[in-house]
């Protein structure tokens, strides 16, 4: 009998496994038999990183309304899609005769939806002058706090929004925070005092204030993690922590600039983001207030506001530089060339957030929009199919892997600046280093061990009180 040799093969290995699956090839993974394998992978990279820059359109939406600067806009925690949004005083816009009516400078609060790009809800003349906290105590209910020295609460799931005052005092209120997560209808707002309110009350059930404190408290924020821990940054260029349960201050830190806006990280409980008017922004360990874990610098103006996405992996902020920068934070660490967004229109970003999903970053700013932004300017929006998500991360991984290769490093890192932010960065940076080389000449001509350089870590916190 002859013995026949034969070829087998499985068919459900040629085959797809699901209808639109790619089609499975075969392939010998012997090196010497791909000798051009890593230059056909360079080229890739290269491509990949040319077509991220080419579809890098971040910019999404303007959102109107407003007709004076945005100062505060406030996310709703259980939602994807609600914002909303507070001005300055100033006028009101006349659609019939197309120009703009002075009138007392009472200011609205508006309400956006960001997948529909509509206002969902305006509430006209909720505060006279600026307005300057908004919070979500809950899905219907907003509070507000302005210059006119008022506290409203707003039950915005009515059709007609009616307002309860919960505070009328002889103070400027700067800001207003609550925490969502907690099952106390408890809140804070923000003035030469930090005060804790009951919703249910009309006068605050505590007083926090640090006994040498004379400061005006411009932020604070609740902790995520522990609803009883309070921050806050004030303009006598100090920081503070309070614990509600207590009723005092904790810590304070003191500061070469003024802070202006501070936000707590989602993922790491003790890890605190404050953007500066010294042009950086950084980030605190509470555990360890000595100095600061990173500095930011990006931004040739003072940095206004921050905030962090909700998945803990970057962080938004705007500034006076009239730029938008998103910052990646991988392995307790933030990468230290960030995303820039701009147009020509838009002015100083006062305000920034996160949306809930943390595919958009949205930003007010002095010219009276809320621009709707992607947080990754390349993402393609709409549906993403199978073989599409495939190629999408098959280039992202490519561009990691050959991120230390100059060509690919070099248009990974190429961004379009106007010419008056570029033109400030040089000035800057000019300014940093003859500053740089005077200290340099001045301990060279020093005795040995009389002037020893210092890390600039240690050059930020001037003192820390307990």
């Amino acid at each position: 009998m002859v013995r026949i040799s034969v070829l087998q093969h499985a068919p459900e290995q040629h085959l797809p496994t699901r209808p639109g699956d790619p089609t499975p090839q075969s392939r010998n993974l012997n090196p010497l038999m791909h000798p051009f394998a890593r230059a056909r992978e360079r080229t890739r990279a290269l491509n990949a990183a040319k077509l991220d820059r080419i579809f890098a359109k971040p910019f999404v939406a303007a959102l109107e309304g407003h007709m004076d600067a945005i100062e505060t806009m406030a996310k709703q925690p259980d939602s994807m899609v609600n914002v909303a949004s507070g001005s300055w005083g100033g006028g009101t816009y006349s659609s019939v005769s197309c120009r703009v009516v002075l009138t007392d400078g009472s200011t609205d609060v508006i309400m956006h939806n960001l997948s529909t790009r509509q206002v969902t809800k305006k509430i006209p003349q909720a505060h006279k002058g600026k307005i300057t906290g908004l919070s979500y105590a809950s899905a219907d209910r907003l509070l507000s706090c302005g210059v006119d020295r008022t506290i409203k609460m707003w039950c915005i799931g009515e059709e007609n929004s009616e307002s309860v005052l919960v505070g009328d005092f002889k103070v400027d209120y700067l800001a207003i925070r609550t925490h969502f997560a907690s099952f106390d209808r408890l809140f804070a707002t923000a003035s030469n005092i930090v005060q804790i309110w009951d919703e249910t009350k009309t006068s605050p059930i505590s007083n926090l204030t640090f006994p040498t404190s004379t400061e005006t408290i411009t932020a604070l924020k609740f902790n995520l993690a522990e609803s009883s821990i309070l921050a806050s940054c004030g303009s006598d260029r100090t920081f503070t922590l309070y614990d509600i349960r207590t009723s005092k201050a904790e810590r304070r830190v003191v500061m070469n600039f003024q802070s202006t806006s501070l936000s707590w990280s989602p993922t790491l409980p003790t890890l605190l983001l404050l953007a500066s008017e010294d042009h950086n922004l950084y980030t605190f360990d509470v555990r360890h207030l000595d100095r600061p874990t990173q500095i930011y610098k990006a931004h040739s103006s003072a940095v206004m506001s921050c905030d962090w996405s909700p998945t803990g992996t970057e962080f938004v902020s705007g500034g006076w530089d009239k730029t938008v920068r998103i910052w990646q934070f991988k392995d307790g660490k933030g990468v230290q060339r960030p995303e820039v967004y701009h147009t020509k229109r838009m002015q100083r970003v006062t305000s920034t957030v996160f949306s809930g999903d943390a595919r958009f970053v949205l930003s007010g700013s002095d010219d009276g929009n809320v621009r709707i932004w992607k947080a990754k300017a390349s993402e393609k929006l709409g549906v993403v199919t199978a073989r599409e998500r495939a190629a999408i991360e098959y280039r992202s991984k490519l561009k990691e892997r050959w991120s230390v290769d100059s060509e690919v490093s070099r248009i990974t890192r190429s961004r379009h600046l106007p010419k008056a932010v570029r033109s400030t960065d040089k000035l800057k940076h000019t300014m940093l280093e003859a500053r740089r080389v005077k200290e340099e000449r001045r301990r060279k001509h020093t005795r040995a061990g009389d002037s020893k350089p210092k890390a600039e870590k240690k050059k930020i916190v001037v003192a820390e009180q307990t």
